[in-house]
């Protein structure tokens, strides 16, 4: 019923019990409650679809982006492990600002025909489904405009680039902006059930950019990338790192049909404002549930389902994901008590 369930969420129908999802890249917690190794060369892809079966995934967070190819840098990334940290050793191609200010994404990356863009994104979407037959598997992009901006110049480049000619850079933007247009577009045209929008706008303490800037550059083309899916019938899923409270009412007003974030975000405000009209995922603190004892995980758990128990569209989640750090007992009390108290609408 988790499928069943994760779709009533969405369109706002007040599943009899509270659907969750989880973003777990826990080795020791997707073993025990498996019995997969995700590092099994043979059998770890198994275990994703079945963690998501056995804790009751009502959705599985998702983007597809078609490949391109170009100049990226990804400065800033890195992958965290339970025994290692693995950098990202890729250096930055943008040399100057004028590098950066003179140069068009839209051409340099290329934009392959809509028939076969079509294609590929039905195909992924399906053979992803198939894969998780128990939960709503959603279509998506990552790189919208900010975190496109990131990916390609990093953060060094990007912030000097656009602070030195913000004008010029408005031209970028729109390399980006027609990017991702393309992108969506064509997965409005496939069988997707929902749409997350990925883009890390903002910082742990809120806005990178002036309030204005966002307003004048962002929020309206997010308006415009959004048409062809709501055209088409298509909920919005907007998604950030960080702590967006301050544009959430922006968002709303330019059609996110609901919102994924992390605890940095206000759960509160959101729930009050939109709780009956907005999908809501999230969004408990993975810090506590990595410092804390069982009664601080438990008030964190108990925090978000006492505000979201009456919205029809709430999803529980952990904020961010739940990574290899956290205490094994702490995931498995967390688990526990999760599985309780959303089956209390």
């Amino acid at each position: 019923m988790s499928y069943a369930h994760g779709m009533m969420a969405i369109r706002l129908q007040a599943p009899p019990v509270i659907p969750r999802t989880e973003y777990c890249s826990h080795r020791a917690f997707t073993l025990r409650v498996t019995g997969i190794d995700p590092e099994d060369p043979e059998r770890g892809h198994l275990c994703g679809p079945e963690l998501a079966r056995l804790l009751d995934y009502g959705l599985i967070w998702s983007v597809f982006e078609y490949p391109f190819r170009g100049r990226r840098t990804n400065m800033g990334h890195a992958s965290w492990y339970d025994r290692e940290w693995r950098p990202d050793e890729r250096f930055c191609p943008f040399k100057s600002e004028e590098d950066v200010l003179n140069f068009d994404p839209a051409a340099e990356f290329g934009i392959a025909s809509y028939a076969e863009m079509t294609a590929y994104f039905e195909r992924a979407y399906q053979n992803s489904q198939a894969a998780y037959p128990h939960s709503v598997f959603t279509g998506g992009r990552y790189h919208t405009l900010i975190s496109a901006c990131i990916d390609a110049f990093g953060w060094e480049m990007f912030l000097s680039a656009l602070g030195s000619d913000p004008k010029r850079f408005e031209r970028v933007l729109d390399g980006f902006f027609e990017r991702s247009m393309a992108d969506i577009r064509a997965q409005a045209r496939t069988s997707i059930p929902a749409f997350i929008c990925h883009d890390d706008m903002v910082w742990s303490s809120g806005a990178i950019f002036h309030p204005d800037w966002y307003r004048r550059n962002v929020f309206p083309r997010f308006r415009k990338l959004w048409e062809p899916l709501h055209e088409a019938g298509i909920p919005v899923l907007f998604c950030s790192d960080g702590n967006f409270t301050e544009f959430v009412d922006d968002l709303a007003e330019a059609g996110a049909d609901g919102f994924i974030f992390e605890p940095l975000t206000d759960l509160e405000y959101i729930c009050k404002r939109y709780g009956k009209t907005k999908v809501i995922i999230g969004n408990a603190d993975c810090r506590i549930l990595t410092f804390g004892d069982r009664e601080d995980i438990r008030r964190e758990v108990e925090r978000c389902f006492n505000l979201g128990r009456n919205c029809p569209g709430f999803m529980m989640a952990t904020g961010n994901h739940i990574p290899p750090n956290i205490p094994l007992d702490n995931i498995m009390y967390y688990d526990e008590i999760v599985q309780k108290m959303r089956m209390k609408r």
